[in-house]
């Protein structure tokens, strides 16, 4: 079964510098009808005006993975990392304990865009972490790429939860597979363009349960 969430149904706020859409529940926007699916918690688009960006704040029993679309995200953490992530990369941060984090976009002229998954761990308390990878589109292209797995398979970020974020780039025309084991679930969604999920069409925005 599929079930639709149209990319205007989302929670959506304008803050002049800071575009942001949220699938589900998340900070002023409130829907009991989408708080997340299983584990997955968030998932929010935004784009950020150049020079501008999130303040030091703080996070605690998530697992946060970004994932850069257009431009460049500056990263800084109360664990000593500091980064910056451009298009194709894709860093994942165990806020565990508690951690503190600010996140800016590293140009003053471009803005960045970059999609925010949180899932819950399988365990509170966790030791903080942060990793980072670059997946350039190459290995996107025409399949399910894993960029985050609960093994760190095939080069992929680990996370401490039964869960797996792939990746994938579809020219017209083009498809992939992807096997449910049983009693498995997934949450598709769109970045860019437009797919047939199983005959289901969903535009740039949309996703879908399955």
């Amino acid at each position: 079964m599929i079930t639709i969430r149209p990319a205007g149904d989302r929670g959506y706020f304008d803050h002049g510098w800071l575009q942001t859409y949220h699938t589900f529940s998340f900070g002023h926007y409130h829907d009991p009808e989408h708080m997340g699916f299983r584990s997955l918690r968030v998932l929010n688009d935004d784009t950020v005006a150049p020079g501008r960006g999130f303040s030091e704040h703080a996070h605690a029993n998530m697992e946060i993975v970004s994932y850069v679309l257009d431009g460049a995200l500056e990263h800084k953490d109360s664990i000593g990392t500091g980064s910056v992530l451009h298009a194709g990369d894709v860093q994942c941060m165990t806020a565990g304990r508690g951690v503190r984090h600010s996140e800016f976009n590293h140009s003053e002229t471009e803005p960045v865009r970059f999609i925010q998954i949180w899932l819950v761990p399988r365990a509170e308390g966790l030791q903080p972490g942060y990793a980072e990878q670059r997946f350039p589109d190459g290995v996107k292209e025409e399949k399910l790429c894993p960029i985050v797995s609960p093994d760190g398979r095939d080069g992929s970020l680990p996370i401490h939860q039964d869960a797996f974020v792939f990746a994938s780039i579809l020219e017209r025309g083009q498809s992939v597979k992807h096997m449910f084991g049983r009693g498995r679930y997934g949450w598709i969604q769109v970045a860019r363009g437009s797919v047939a999920v199983s005959g289901v069409e969903l535009g740039r925005g949309d996703g879908a349960a399955v």
